[in-house]
């Protein structure tokens, strides 16, 4: 199988152009299904992401007794508070019910989420093949999402609806059962074989990130940097992911131009500050600046 490299040429054609009589309707709503008490960041970062990439409007929903906690901590967002069974713990059903009524162009699902019970059957029902039929909106499926997939007992296979899956490599291992390897050309083979698997692009995170489809494309970012090795990053990934996804692009495209321009910023950060002390939201800034710099360098024709 071939491996197409990821470049500047490539994302600058796939960034969707902006109208400017455009609204916040017009770009996208990214719905982020993320955060715990212990883990609350997580769901701010990504859905903070998904602003700074260039969606409309993010919606960041969590369990009720923690929406006091993150209420206004970015004033940018709108907050949920998800029906609870219990303090922290989410009631699926009536969340889905909640979240299946606001009407939003992408999901994300996982970032932060508490391990458990509810959060298993939270997952289920949002990603599962059960009910979830093409006309739900795409999702990103992240972090605690993806271990709940990996256990046989909750297995979701195939994913229900137009899916991007976005593992680092502990939890590949969950999901397909073998330790972590370094080797660049079984990365690509084991993105391969869950995307065949799950029938939804594979994000592979980790230096010289891979992107698989279904179909048996093969793409890695030609990035390396140590500076991204550090909590929250993968959080800033999923949600230009999904942001990508809300404002119109295909899976392939969003996972592919995501990995690129989340890359990108990592190196800005990185020549400013060395390949340690980089912090996620550091990456948030950059973000437009590395959109703006690959839609100006468009040729006239793409532009």
């Amino acid at each position: 199988m071939t491996i197409e490299p990821i470049d500047d040429a490539q994302v600058a054609a796939l960034l969707p152009r902006r109208d400017p009589a455009g609204h916040k309707g017009s770009f996208g709503t990214v719905l982020a299904i993320c955060g715990s008490l212990d883990y609350a960041g997580a769901g701010l970062l990504a859905a903070s992401a998904a602003l700074r990439a260039g969606a409309g409007l993010a919606i960041l929903a969590v369990p009720a007794s923690l929406q006091p906690v993150i209420a206004g901590r970015v004033p940018e967002l709108v907050t949920w508070g998800l029906p609870e069974q219990a303090p922290g713990e989410v009631d699926p059903s009536a969340a889905v019910a909640m979240i299946s009524a606001r009407r939003a162009d992408a999901l994300l699902v996982g970032p932060g989420l508490r391990p458990g019970a509810a959060s298993a059957a939270l997952v289920r029902a949002l990603v599962g093949p059960d009910g979830a039929g093409a006309e739900r909106p795409p999702a990103v499926i992240d972090a605690e999402a993806l271990n709940v997939l990996a256990e046989p007992a909750h297995a979701a296979w195939p994913i229900g609806r137009p899916a991007i899956l976005t593992p680092h490599p502990g939890e590949l291992a969950r999901l397909d059962g073998r330790p972590p390897e370094p080797d660049d050309r079984s990365r690509a083979d084991r993105a391969a074989a869950l995307a065949a698997r799950s029938g939804a692009i594979v994000v592979l995170k980790g230096a010289g990130t891979v992107v698989a489809a279904p179909d048996g494309r093969l793409a890695r970012s030609p990035s390396r940097n140590a500076a991204l090795a550090t909590g929250g990053t993968g959080d800033i990934l999923a949600g230009v992911i999904a942001s990508l996804l809300a404002q119109g692009l295909a899976p392939w495209d969003a996972a592919c131009a995501g990995v690129h321009l989340h890359a990108r910023a990592g190196e800005r950060v990185a020549e400013r500050l060395g390949d340690a002390g980089l912090l996620a939201s550091d990456l948030l800034p950059e973000l437009p600046l590395v959109r703006r710099s690959l839609v100006m360098g468009r040729s006239p024709v793409e532009a």
